[in-house]
């Protein structure tokens, strides 16, 4: 059984050029700290760990792309205790499987999955990995949305909300778009269960921009933040704003991995 209910997120990961260089970024930034990389089975993959001591918790990973034409990007993971049925659920359910189940070792078994719209995640049945030991904290992982074309809300609305589950609930966006928040099965739909959200590509977003997630990092600061980001050769997509949760900005890595940053409100 997973650790985490169906349809969590429970881990992410960036593919990159050169991992070194995403090592000085991301340490730099959040102050992560990493193992050596695993063996070449596992495809170089290093994790990434916020704290020190005891209190040193695993929150992503890095690993090196292994073929130039795959995009370099944060990928996220939602948990299941079967990956086999959920892709099963997914394929009839309208998806394009990427990549059938996997097993990694004793670590888990994964699967990669295209949504109706095109947006690409990754599934996780986890065995001694389970998935992130720290969320929701500075430093970690707190909040993932897909991005998609106004035509195809409602079938990826009903994509998701069949294959994990989820129950929705439509809420008013801060900069106007359509904007769903989804909980996993068995809980109140709203806000306050939420684990993940589904906005809409605006006319103010390229016309070529592909259906995509978005993942958020926890940050003390997010003015502070973007700034560092700038310093170690990162660039910035959306300067901090305020909304409704926070503050927040949107940035790119120094090897083009686009991602979020989340200040909780002050006070």
């Amino acid at each position: 059984m997973t650790a985490f209910a169906e349809g969590v997120p429970c881990w992410i990961d960036v593919t990159l050029p050169d991992v070194a260089a995403g090592k000085r970024f991301y340490g730099g930034l959040f102050g992560w700290t990493f193992d050596d990389p695993a063996g070449k089975e596992y495809g170089y993959y290093t994790q990434a760990f916020s704290g020190e001591g005891e209190q040193r918790k695993n929150v992503a990973a890095l690993a090196p792309k292994p073929d130039g034409r795959m995009p370099t990007a944060w990928g996220v993971y939602f948990a299941t205790s079967d990956t086999a049925a959920l892709l099963a659920r997914a394929r009839k359910a309208g998806g394009q499987i990427i990549m059938d189940a996997m097993p990694v070792g004793p670590y888990g078994t994964m699967g990669l999955v295209a949504d109706p719209g095109g947006a690409v995640f990754g599934v996780w049945q986890g065995g001694t990995h389970q998935g992130f030991e720290k969320t929701a904290e500075p430093g970690s992982f707190c909040w993932t949305e897909v991005y998609v074309r106004e035509a195809d809300k409602e079938r990826v609305d009903d994509f998701y909300e069949t294959v994990f589950g989820f129950g929705g609930q439509d809420l008013p966006d801060p900069g106007g778009a359509d904007f769903r928040v989804w909980s996993p099965a068995g809980t109140e739909p709203g806000e306050a269960t939420a684990v993940a959200g589904r906005s809409v590509i605006t006319d103010a977003l390229p016309a070529e921009m592909p259906a995509h997630f978005l993942s958020y990092f926890l940050v003390e600061d997010c003015d502070e933040t973007v700034a560092e980001a700038k310093r170690l050769g990162g660039r910035v997509t959306r300067p901090p704003l305020d909304i409704p949760y926070g503050r927040m900005a949107i940035l790119v890595d120094n090897q083009g991995a686009v991602f979020a940053v989340l200040a909780e409100p002050k006070g």
